[in-house]
């Protein structure tokens, strides 16, 4: 799959892509990143991109006319149509099973906002979807850019070291959409505080349940609407409900 980026910045991009075990996809070819500078595509001696706003008022706006050209050479580059992403305060919330969606598409055009936003008329006409992180806003979009592209790429075959890491990740369904349970590793006692007697047990039914209800517990406390929908959706056992209930 393909993602061109269009972004201000694309310095920014570098380190991302070269470190961690996420760099395996994008070396591979699995995940293709290519970085489009709008500035590029600017008129004039300065390259301006932004301007102020009709209206008044603070801040200044991305201006159209690069932002086409750009998108225009992207689409003379690409083999095949890609839809066009803006991150936005105005998207839609990325989350688990959109990642999901991407990772297994054919990529997408990433625009990465910056300033006041970008003028509207060009979201009209060239923006398919707007996407959000969530419920702040970023100086801009390259972050938000960066967050898709590593969810995208983790869920790729081959890149995490083992197969099975991704399937026990909070919100997905092989855990019934809740959040993850708490992990521990050597040395058995660290500071007075001992691992669990469960999970040195060997036990794989008593190590499975509680698991199980540790993800319930952390669900419940912290993220009840999942709780909700797992119910909702049929997911949540009998056993379930009883330790739910013993939580109040």
């Amino acid at each position: 799959m393909r993602f061109d980026v269009v972004t201000l910045f694309p310095e920014l991009f570098g380190p991302f892509l070269e470190c961690g075990v996420t760099r395996r996809a994008y070396e591979s070819g699995q995940v293709q990143v290519r970085l489009w500078n709008p500035r590029d595509f600017a008129a004039g001696n300065y390259r301006r991109v932004d301007d102020r706003p009709f209206g008044g008022g603070p801040g200044m706006v991305m201006m159209p006319e690069p932002l086409a050209r750009c998108l225009e050479a992207i689409r003379a580059d690409r083999a095949e149509p890609a839809p066009v992403v803006l991150f936005s305060p105005v998207g839609r919330k990325l989350d688990h099973a959109g990642a999901e969606r991407w990772s297994a598409g054919e990529g997408a055009i990433l625009l990465c906002g910056r300033y006041e936003g970008v003028d509207q008329r060009f979201i009209d006409r060239h923006v398919d979807l707007q996407l959000s992180l969530g419920d702040f806003v970023l100086s801009g979009g390259e972050i938000a850019a960066m967050a898709l592209l590593d969810a995208v790429a983790r869920l790729q075959p081959g890149v995490l070291g083992d197969e099975d890491s991704h399937q026990f990740d909070s919100f997905n369904p092989a855990l019934d959409g809740l959040l993850d349970c708490p992990h521990y590793t050597r040395p058995e006692e660290w500071e007075g505080q001992r691992v669990p007697a469960e999970l040195l047990s060997g036990h794989h039914a008593r190590i499975e349940r509680w698991r199980r209800e540790r993800r319930l517990e952390a669900t419940a406390r912290e993220r009840p609407d999942l709780i909700a929908a797992a119910r909702a959706a049929g997911r949540l056992t009998g056993s379930d409900e009883a330790f739910l209930a013993q939580l109040g």
